[in-house]
């Protein structure tokens, strides 16, 4: 799933490509994709205007239009956008068509159509509506800390809640983790407040550093789990095998080693 870096890179894609373009027709080929809104609405709601920038709140991402409304779009499982002439083939799995003066067409993909689609007024009415925690690279540390420190949930459980803190998947907790040397099922209250600092200081570093490598985990430091993360695989810090979990539904990677259960329950 397209987590933060991810929806970062789209952020800047769309800014890059398809800003201050008359927006002259909208196509929905996944109408089961919108939220409060029909494909007629869409059109009607953005046809005319222009995308005039882009943000980003943890894994959705917000183009705001010079007449004052905003298109949401979350990207489910394998979300992504393409951006193109009109002359050329629309890409498979195209949830959202938009066309714009002069030729020119952005792409929203979606082979398992499990993303969405909105228009609101602003990105803080779907912030707030969605109930979404503070964006993973936006809150404080002091944010951070108070409120790990009242949490029983385990470490990437709490990481992953969204109304907790928006933007990180099962894929990066992974990461965050294992350079913090934690297990997956530790519970977060029982972590020092030392060991709280660690794993914000990393969850910045890995966020900040996936962006900057354009969200590709093969361009990761051979040094991170992520380009390691294959069952059976080796832990590139010890050597040792890696280790697959369930967690909160999810599938952790993990070396037991370098992160041990300290717990007295074991794994859990």
């Amino acid at each position: 799933m397209p987590e933060l870096p991810d929806v970062e890179r789209f952020r800047r894609y769309l800014e890059a490509t398809a800003l201050h373009q008359r927006i002259v027709h909208l196509h929905v080929p996944g109408p089961e994709l919108l939220v409060d809104t029909s494909p007629q609405g869409l059109g009607r709601t953005l046809g005319g205007a222009e995308f005039s920038s882009a943000t980003r709140h943890g894994k959705y991402l917000f183009a705001l239009t010079d007449t004052g409304k905003c298109l949401v779009l979350h990207f489910g499982m394998t979300g992504e956008l393409a951006y193109s002439g009109r002359e050329r083939p629309l890409p498979d799995y195209t949830q959202l068509e938009i066309d714009f003066e002069g030729d020119n067409r952005l792409a929203y993909i979606a082979p398992r159509k499990l993303g969405r689609i909105a228009v609101v007024n602003s990105p803080d009415e779907w912030i707030s509506s969605r109930e979404l925690g503070p964006d993973a690279l936006e809150i404080s540390e002091e944010a951070f800390l108070e409120q790990s420190s009242r949490s029983r949930s385990k470490v990437k459980s709490w990481l992953m809640d969204q109304h907790r803190l928006a933007g990180i998947g099962n894929y990066y907790s992974d990461e965050i983790l294992f350079q913090s040397h934690l297990h997956p099922c530790a519970s977060m209250g029982d972590l020092r407040e030392s060991e709280r600092r660690v794993l914000y200081q990393n969850m910045r570093r890995v966020l900040q550093l996936a962006i900057d490598r354009d969200a590709d985990p093969a361009a990761l430091p051979r040094s991170f789990l992520l380009p390691h993360r294959i069952k059976g695989e080796r832990c590139p810090r010890c050597g040792g095998t890696l280790q697959q979990l369930e967690v909160g539904g999810r599938t952790a990677y993990f070396c037991p080693a370098c992160q041990p259960d300290v717990s007295a329950g074991g794994n859990g």
